[in-house]
Parts: structure tokens; C-alpha cells; sequence
């Protein structure tokens, strides 16, 4: 398992899209790196007594950097910005 940072939705210049994030991954910086995660399973838990799982899968590299695209069956809300994902 390991650990993620929810960075942003993925987005557009005027356009978002709600079930799409990016994922930075510690230890991770070139874009070879991040593609052995491709297809994985990614989990975001919430805070609070009724912690909700959300699942997703890791689709995409994004960019050169290192950064992941998941997509969630859901979309996240917005406090997810910033947040922890599980990558299993």
C-alpha cells in the first residue's frame, strides 16, 4: 500500500471534471515511475465518525512529473483537495 496527495480535479481552462483527479505520490517524480501504477486500485476515506470509502482506479500518468489520473466511481467533494488516498 501506499500513500498518496489528492492534488487537484482534473481540469480545463474553463471546463472540470468531477470524477477525475490527480494523484502525487510520495517518492515519485518521473513519468516511468508512475506508470507502474497504472491500473490500481485507489481509496479515499473520509474524516469524522461516518468515515465513506470511495473507490477508484489509477488510469493514466499525467504529465511528466510523476502525477496520476485516477478516476473515482464518484465524484469527490472538494475538502478532498489536499487529503490522503490509499494506493493498494
Amino acid at each position: 500500500m501506499v500513500k498518496g496527495i489528492v492534488v487537484q480535479f482534473r481540469r480545463g481552462r474553463k471546463t472540470y471534471t468531477p470524477r477525475h483527479f490527480l494523484i502525487e505520490v510520495e517518492g515519485t517524480s518521473t513519468k516511468e515511475e508512475a506508470t507502474k501504477f497504472v491500473g490500481k486500485a485507489v481509496v479515499w476515506t473520509s474524516e469524522g465518525k461516518d468515515a465513506k470509502k470511495i473507490n477508484g482506479k489509477i488510469s493514466s500518468s499525467h504529465g511528466n512529473k510523476g502525477v496520476l489520473r485516477a478516476i473515482f466511481e464518484r465524484g469527490l467533494p472538494g475538502q478532498a483537495i489536499g487529503t490522503e488516498v490509499e494506493i493498494n
